[in-house]
C-alpha cells in the first residue's frame, strides 16, 4: 500500500526473517495454513513476531512514536478512574489483581499508585504476560515510576495461577488474539488461509463441513449456527472463549473485566459488516493488509462479547455488567477525577479535558470500546455498570 510509511532496512530485513520462517512452516504443511496459524506467527513468533521483537508498539500522546495508542497512554486518568472500580472489588474479595497483557506497564504503574492513594494496595499486582521483550518494557516503566515498596508488590506470571481471589484485568486483549477467517458462498464454507505463490504470501480458501477435521468441524459448526448470508465474510475467534474458560476455571471469588472494541453478535454479523473487521496498525496507519510488513504491524479484529458471555457463564461465570467504555469510566468517577483540577490551571486541566474527551466521546473511543465484567462468589452490584448496563443485548 503506497500510502503506508516504508520500513527502515533493519525493519525490512528483520520482516524477510519471518516471512522465511513462515514460508518454511507453509511448506510443511502441505502448502497452506489458516489464517489463524498465519496471524500467531506474525504476532508471536518466538524473538520474530510483531509482540515478541524489540520494536515500539504503543504510542504515547505526550511522546509520540509505536504503531497505535491505548487508553492508559492517553492520559493516568484512565487508571485512575478505573482504580475506583477495582477499589470496590478488593474490598469485597481481600485479593489481587491479575493483568493480562500488561502492555508498557503503564496500566499497571497508574493503578497501583491510584490505589496507594485509595489506601487500598493489593498485597500482590500479578502480570501475566507471554513477550520477554514486554516484560523487560513493563519492569523499566515501573521501576522509574512506583515507590520500591509498592514495586515489590508486583509479580510476573508465566501461566494463570490454580487459585485466584480479586481481579483480573485485560485491556485489548481480547482483540489480539488469533482468529480465524471464513467465507460463505453457494457451496457451503469455506477457510481464508494463506499459501506461497512466487514467494509471496497470497490468500487461499479450502471448504470446510461438518465431516472436515475435528477443530475445523467446530469452526463449520460455529459458523452454521450464525446464519450468514452468501458472500459473507467474517472472523471467528474459538481461542478467545478458551481464555475465558481458563480465567473461569483460575478465579475462586472475584470478577473478571474486559475492555475492547467490539459489538454483541446482532452487531458484529450485521448483514453490512459482511466483509469483517479485520484490522492492521503501522504507526498509526490503519488498513487491512495483513500479508504485508509481516512482524512490523499489529492486527486484530474487533471482539465478539457475546460469544465471550457465552463462554463465561456456561464455565460458571455470572455476567455482572456490559456498557460502552464511556458510560462506565463516568459509572466510575471520571467527571468528579476531572473536576478536581481547576479550568483557570489551564497547563494542568487542558490535558485531562483533551484525554477525557478522548475516552468518553462517540466519535474516538467512547462507544467502540466496551467494558465486559463477570463475576463469582460476588452479590454486589459493580459500580461501573451502575447506569447504563446493556447486558441484554448480548
Amino acid at each position: 500500500m503506497s500510502t503506508l510509511p516504508k520500513p527502515p532496512l533493519e525493519a525490512k530485513n528483520h520482516s524477510e526473517q519471518l516471512v522465511i520462517k513462515i514460508q518454511k512452516e507453509i511448506l510443511t504443511a502441505g502448502g497452506w495454513i489458516s489464517f489463524e496459524r498465519f496471524m500467531q506467527l506474525a504476532l508471536y513468533a518466538p524473538g520474530l513476531g510483531y509482540y515478541s521483537a524489540g520494536s515500539q508498539k504503543f504510542g504515547d500522546v505526550r511522546k509520540g512514536g509505536g504503531d497505535f495508542v491505548t487508553a492508559p497512554q492517553i492520559s493516568p486518568l484512565f487508571a485512575q478512574t478505573l482504580a475506583n472500580q477495582m477499589l470496590q472489588i478488593l474490598q469485597l474479595t481481600q485479593g489481587n489483581v491479575l493483568e493480562l497483557g500488561a502492555g508498557t506497564g503503564r496500566l499497571a504503574a497508574d493503578c497501583l499508585l491510584a490505589l496507594a492513594e485509595l489506601n487500598c494496595l493489593p498485597k500482590r499486582y500479578f502480570i501475566l504476560e507471554v513477550s520477554d521483550h514486554l516484560r523487560q518494557v513493563q519492569l523499566e516503566t515501573l521501576s522509574q515510576t512506583l515507590p520500591k515498596d509498592v514495586l515489590q508488590r508486583v509479580e510476573w506470571l508465566n501461566a494463570l495461577p490454580k487459585h485466584f481471589e480479586g481481579i483480573v484485568i485485560g485491556n485489548e486483549v481480547l482483540d489480539a488474539i488469533p482468529v480465524h477467517i471464513v467465507h460463505k458462498n453457494a457451496n457451503g464454507i469455506e477457510e481464508c488461509g494463506i499459501s506461497v505463490v512466487n514467494q509471496q504470501f497470497v490468500w487461499q480458501n479450502r471448504p470446510i463441513n461438518q465431516h472436515s477435521a475435528p477443530s475445523e468441524a467446530g469452526l463449520y459448526e460455529a459458523v452454521t449456527n450464525l446464519n450468514l448470508p452468501e458472500g459473507y465474510t467474517t472472523e471467528i475467534c474459538p481461542a478467545a472463549g478458551g481464555l475465558v474458560t481458563s480465567l473461569a476455571a483460575s478465579i475462586k471469588k472475584g470478577v473478571i473485566m474486559m475492555i475492547d472494541y467490539g459489538f454483541s453478535a446482532r452487531e458484529y454479523y450485521h448483514p453490512q459488516r459482511n466483509q469483517g473487521t479485520l484490522m492492521c496498525h503501522y504507526q498509526h496507519y490503519a488498513h487491512s493488509e495483513p500479508l504485508i510488513y509481516v512482524g512490523l504491524q499489529d492486527i486484530t479484529a474487533h471482539v465478539d462479547f457475546t460469544s465471550i458471555a457465552h463462554a463465561a457463564v456456561k464455565n460458571g461465570l455470572n455476567l455482572s455488567g456490559f456498557c460502552s467504555q464511556a458510560q462506565f469510566l463516568m459509572n466510575c468517577g471520571i467527571l468528579a477525577l476531572l473536576s478536581e483540577v481547576s479550568p483557570n490551571d489551564m497547563a494542568s486541566y487542558a490535558p485531562l479535558a483533551a484525554a477525557a474527551q478522548k475516552l468518553l466521546s462517540p466519535a474516538e473511543m467512547g462507544d467502540l470500546f466496551k467494558v465486559i465484567a463477570f463475576s463469582k462468589g460476588i452479590d454486589a452490584a459493580l459500580i461501573g455498570f451502575s447506569s447504563g448496563d446493556k447486558s441484554h443485548t448480548l
